[in-house]
């Protein structure tokens, strides 16, 4: 029941980062995706979408919330911690389409990865960044995080000015900065809300709230065909 439950939750309710490349993004048949920090059931939700594309994952653990599901369905995985990055294992200008989910708070080398990273990116790729807000501040404490500070690996909040200002110093074209609301994940909110309630006992999860107060906000960027000059 509750697998059942799960499958139809997953397939009307992508994840917001889905529905936002699904628009933007042209090519999808065998979009090479670098998924950096590939927890939380990443890598089987890219695949579900995303049935062609050639998904290569980037952590620092081996098993951050992943199933045998979500370790088959990548196609490589590379172990590596972004506070002493290896860059050179990364081919430039390889990827369609470079993923930053909840990670670039979570380290202090935050420009530097990025530049990094958007070397990786083929002309033309795209970047997509979600990271908590500045309303994330002054948000209750609660369980599962939704005040920043409740999470204690939290080391640093990027503005969206300061993201969006680094990119176009890197020649970004910036499609899209946007407060991450999921409007289908709204939609379904009561009925999630009655799911925690009867299967886990309670609602006190933070990212269940995410949508509703603007948690977190995301930038999608594009690396341009040509170097300006």
């Amino acid at each position: 029941m509750l697998y059942l439950l799960e499958n139809f939750y997953y397939r009307f309710v992508p994840r917001l980062s889905f529905q936002v490349i699904r628009r933007y993004v042209a090519r999808m048949d065998h979009l090479f995706v670098l998924d950096v920090g590939c927890g939380n059931r990443s890598p089987s939700l890219f695949k579900r979408y995303f049935p062609n594309c050639i998904y290569i994952g980037l952590d620092r653990e081996t098993d951050y919330n992943l199933t045998p599901e979500d370790k088959a369905c990548m196609d490589h995985f590379i172990l590596m911690d972004l506070n002493h990055p290896e860059w050179e294992r990364l081919p430039n200008g390889e990827y369609d389409l470079i993923t930053l989910i909840h990670v670039i708070e979570h380290i202090p080398n935050g420009e530097e990865v990025l530049f990094h990273l958007w070397q990786k990116l083929k002309p033309g790729g795209y970047l997509y960044i979600e990271t908590p807000s500045e309303r994330s501040l002054y948000l209750p404490s609660m369980p599962g995080t939704l005040n920043f500070f409740d999470d204690p690996t939290h080391i640093r909040l990027y503005t969206p000015t300061e993201l969006a200002n680094h990119l176009l110093r890197l020649g970004a074209r910036i499609h899209r900065i946007r407060i991450a609301r999921n409007y289908r994940r709204l939609l379904f909110l009561p009925v999630i809300f009655i799911f925690h309630l009867l299967f886990k006992g309670t609602i006190k999860r933070g990212v269940l709230w995410w949508d509703l107060t603007g948690f977190a906000y995301y930038i999608l960027a594009q690396k341009p065909l040509k170097t300006p000059g």
